[in-house]
């Protein structure tokens, strides 16, 4: 991204969400909630891959945070954090993520956490520094619930471990991530209309 397509402020249409932000992000959340379902599935098997340092399955955990950067980035909109990634967790829940209800619950904190850092950004500045600090942030918040919630009996060190590895993971697939899809979307000519576009 360009420096200036990177700092793009709402545009004319300002934080007034039109028909055409609710409905992308509702897609994003939607399509990802699909996505979600099925990492789901295969988080388990890939502790055969990492048995050689459990903690770094942690690597791909990112991919449960994406639509907390990506829908922000393309509709520039109050509330498309926590929106999209609350639609992806729902999704999840509703189809029969073994998490269960809980997975809603992740969903808030994750979206709620990237939308912290773009609302300190005033939703005007989407440079690459303040996707990745929303990318750790989303990322922080899931390490702190999953700590909390499933894995209070780990160790300390084990957690700081997979800590370090959510926060490699949230720069390299979410903030990482969701820029190359805007690029790959906007060079497709699919988002036309949006900031992002």
């Amino acid at each position: 991204m360009t420096a200036a397509a990177s700092r793009a402020t709402f545009g004319s249409g300002g934080s007034r969400w039109r028909t055409r932000d609710i409905v992308v992000t509702a897609i994003i959340g939607v399509v990802f909630g699909v996505v979600f379902q099925v990492w789901n599935l295969v988080w388990g098997p890939f502790d055969a891959v990492f048995v050689f340092f459990p903690p770094a399955k942690n690597l791909l955990y990112g991919v449960w945070l994406v639509p907390a950067v990506l829908a922000p980035l393309i509709v520039r909109k109050p509330g498309a954090a926590l929106f999209a990634e609350l639609v992806g967790a729902a999704l999840s829940a509703f189809i029969g993520s073994q998490f269960g209800p809980d997975a809603i619950l992740s969903g808030f904190v994750q979206g709620g956490a990237a939308e912290l850092v773009f609302l300190l950004a005033r939703y005007r500045n989407w440079s690459i520094p303040v996707l990745v600090l929303a990318s750790i942030a989303s990322a922080a918040a899931a390490w702190i619930h999953d700590w909390i919630v499933w894995f209070p009996d780990v160790a300390t060190d084990t957690q700081l471990w997979v800590g370090v590895f959510m926060g490699v993971s949230s720069v390299v697939i979410v903030a990482g991530g969701s820029i190359l899809l805007v690029r790959a979307l906007r060079q497709a000519g699919v988002l036309k209309g949006f900031p992002a576009g």
